[in-house]
């Protein structure tokens, strides 16, 4: 099967917002204008596409990413050839689309997403503006490199105002944003949009907005819209010394260049191009999705994917062509109850057909690839070939996960790798019954491998099953998954912060295992050296005898044979299972580096457990003697009050540990940023509703870990048994 549209017409993008925005409402408009659903779904009714777990229709939130794939033809090709820009747009574009979760316990969906896109279409609410997770989102963006628009919606809401969010947008996440059209009206009077470098107007008109009316700009908006279109050229020109020179002396570009000079600069990350509209109301959408054509970039517009050679070390490329040999990125595991394990990847270069055997280089396994299916959030079309650019979802594949490199055996390479936060929030979880005991095992472990921020463990000491997540949302969902999916019932403990411990200082240790039994003994020594990690310089590489995990690092630098190399992996195992009991309360270290300088061994009595027993004894004394503190997670809060009870809320958030690092006015409402420890906000939600007559809220995310106060250290280590 051929390719049905060239790779220059693909465009890979994501819709991302913080919760409440209106990204989910966006993406069924833009289903229903690219033909994908014949009904708009509607959040508060139930029905929506992109939001199609039971969890997600009953709450109103996005709790996975979507994947839709759908076409496109631009709206001045579809008036037809009277468009002086028809040729422009004519024939389909294919767009393969992911909406993504705004909760913030939810955002490794964001940041995997990222990954794997070639750009995004950011939401804004056009009476908050630029929201917490807006932030989180669109740093995510930034790690990712990947170009934006900007999509300020609601512009029919009271309290809605273009030019406030605009200003949200410039000082909190970039001063590069521009606009590229301004609103008709606001409120219940918002009527359209006015494109600032075609100088037009458009109006959405006949059922669902579909037609879209260009007219004339409105006499009242003429002189705002000139002085607009002027920022705009200035800005769009200092990216072309051509155009610029020429703007300088007075003469102005023509419609082609400035649109071909903006779609680098937004390509490059120079530039982000801001517009409004209302989804609710279907105005605006249809010109977004002309903007993603425009502005947007298809894989042969951005730089070739890196990776590593594994057998050689070196650094290759593959570029976005079907020519190329075959090179993709797992990013998602979705378990379906109808075909299985569903693997979602991104094709970066070559072409997959559904049958054949693929290799993953981060296992250096082969697998059968069963069938291949493009997705309609849960519905799917079964296809036969894969290209270049393309994102779809792979039935078949039992031990390919999150982040593995899928590629062609003859030409191996491997992706960098997607980093998920830590979890933050842990609770106890047991069964109910027996069959309950039997069936939990199998769903947590599908449960983990769908989601990388889902961690499962059992406690050492009282065998306790753990379930550990990013926030109480998270864990709560995912129960209840487990009940509907799996048909568990289980029973869970209150949620736990998930503390970390690290050193301070340093420590040389030297330790010996010696057992001796009839017959055969034990023998294992080494001396080790441990002291905090130290994070690498930029463009600084990793010395040969060093290994580094995400908060640990391992360092061998034994010399001359005094421990045979076939002992050195047993005293890393040693170590690394005693990282996870650290020394002041039993919770896992991090940020450690360990270094085994020396050593003996035995010729007989010598083995991997007696090394094993020896590091692992080694570090515990190690630990001890390196001024070892416990850490606890930091969250970032934004927390919305009416003015009279802004006291009120400051002093509560002192008695927390809270501190404040300032408060801005919005609209009628003071909005106080502060950073908060964890294991003081559970329940904080239903304490502010209280205080404040249910009329604020709160949104947070996790900041950084930071060293718990001596005194509340020793009540964790008293409720702890230490």
């Amino acid at each position: 099967m051929a390719r049905t549209y060239p790779l220059e017409k693909v465009r890979n993008f994501g819709i991302i917002a913080h919760i409440d925005a209106g990204k989910t409402t966006t993406s069924e408009r833009v289903l229903f204008y690219t033909g994908v659903s014949h009904k708009i779904g509607e959040v508060h009714e139930g029905d929506t596409v992109t939001d199609w777990m039971e969890q997600e229709r009953e709450r109103g939130i996005t709790i996975t990413a979507a994947a839709v794939s759908c076409a496109w033809t631009k709206t001045d090709a579809q008036r037809g050839p009277s468009s002086a820009k028809a040729s422009e747009g004519k024939g389909k574009f294919h767009f393969n689309i992911i909406d993504t979760p705004g909760h913030i316990d939810f955002t490794a969906e964001v940041k995997r997403s990222m990954r794997v896109l070639d750009g995004a279409v950011v939401v804004f609410d056009g009476v908050a503006g630029v929201e917490p997770q807006s932030e989180t989102n669109w740093r995510y963006a930034d790690e990712a490199t990947v170009p934006r628009i900007c999509f300020i919606n609601k512009m029919d809401r009271i309290g809605a105002s273009f030019e406030r969010s605009y200003e949200s947008i410039l000082k909190r996440l970039s001063r590069k944003a521009v606009r590229i059209q301004l609103p008709i009206g606001a409120e219940e009077r918002f009527e359209g949009v006015v494109d600032l470098l075609k100088m037009k107007a458009y109006r959405f008109e006949g059922e669902m907005g579909m037609q879209v009316v260009e007219g004339e700009v409105p006499e009242a908006l003429r002189e705002e819209a000139q002085k607009a279109r002027a920022e705009l050229i200035e800005k769009i020109v200092e990216h072309d010394d051509t155009l610029m020179t020429a703007f300088f002396e007075g003469k102005e570009p023509s419609y082609e260049a400035l649109a071909q000079t903006f779609r680098k600069a937004v390509i490059g990350g120079d530039l982000f191009p801001v517009m409004a509209g209302s989804a609710l109301k279907n105005k605006g959408v249809q010109l977004v999705l002309d903007a993603v054509v425009d502005y947007l970039p298809s894989p042969m517009d951005l730089p070739p994917v890196k990776g590593v050679n594994p057998k050689t070390g070196e650094v290759e490329e593959r570029t976005p062509s079907d020519e190329e040999p075959f090179c993709a990125l797992a990013f998602k595991l979705q378990a379906d109850p109808f075909v299985g394990q569903l693997t979602f990847f991104r094709a970066y270069s070559g072409i997959v057909r559904a049958g054949s055997y693929i290799y993953n280089s981060t296992t250096g396994e082969k697998e059968r690839l069963g069938r291949i299916v493009r997705l309609q959030a849960d519905k799917r079309e079964e296809v036969t070939e894969v290209f270049a650019g393309e994102i779809a979802a792979a039935v078949g594949l039992k031990d390919t996960k999150t982040s593995h490199t899928l590629c062609d055996e003859a030409r191996p390479i491997v992706l960098e790798q997607i980093v998920f936060p830590e979890p933050v929030v842990a609770m106890r979880i047991e069964p109910k019954t027996k069959q309950d005991q039997e069936r939990m095992g199998t769903a947590l472990k599908k449960l983990a491998d769908e989601d990388p921020t889902f961690r499962v463990s059992a406690d050492p000491e009282t065998l306790e099953t753990i379930i550990a997540g990013m926030g109480e949302l998270h864990l709560e969902i995912l129960v209840d998954r487990m009940k509907r999916e799996f048909n568990v019932e289980a029973s869970t403990g209150r949620p736990q912060v998930a503390y970390r411990e690290t050193i301070r200082g340093s420590a040389d240790v030297e330790n010996k295992y010696i057992r001796q039994t009839g017959g055969r003994g034990q023998y294992g020594h080494v001396k080790i050296r441990v002291k905090p990690m130290e994070p690498l310089r930029e463009g600084e590489a990793l010395r040969k005898n060093v290994k580094r995990t995400d908060g640990f690092e391992f360092i061998n630098s034994i010399r001359g044979a005094a421990i045979p190399n076939e002992y050195i992996p047993a005293v890393e195992k040693g170590v690394k299972e005693a990282l996870e009991r650290g020394a002041v309360a039993g919770y896992p270290m991090v940020n450690v580096s360990v270094e085994l300088y020396d050593g003996s061994f035995h010729e007989v009595d010598s083995s991997e457990i007696a090394f094993k027993i020896a590091g692992s004894g080694a570090f515990r004394e190690a630990a001890e003697k390196a001024d070892p503190v416990l850490l606890e997670p930091i969250m970032r809060v934004e927390i919305t009050t009416p003015e009279q009870f802004l006291g009120e809320v400051n002093g509560n958030l002192s008695s927390k540990r809270g501190q404040i690092e300032n408060v801005e006015d919005r609209e009628m409402v003071k909005v106080i940023h502060a950073q908060v420890p964890l294991s003081e906000l559970f329940g904080y939600t239903t304490t502010l509703r209280s205080m404040t007559e249910g009329r604020a809220s709160m949104t947070m995310e996790f900041h950084h870990y930071e060293v718990v106060p001596a005194n509340i250290t020793a009540e964790i280590k008293a409720s702890r048994g230490g």
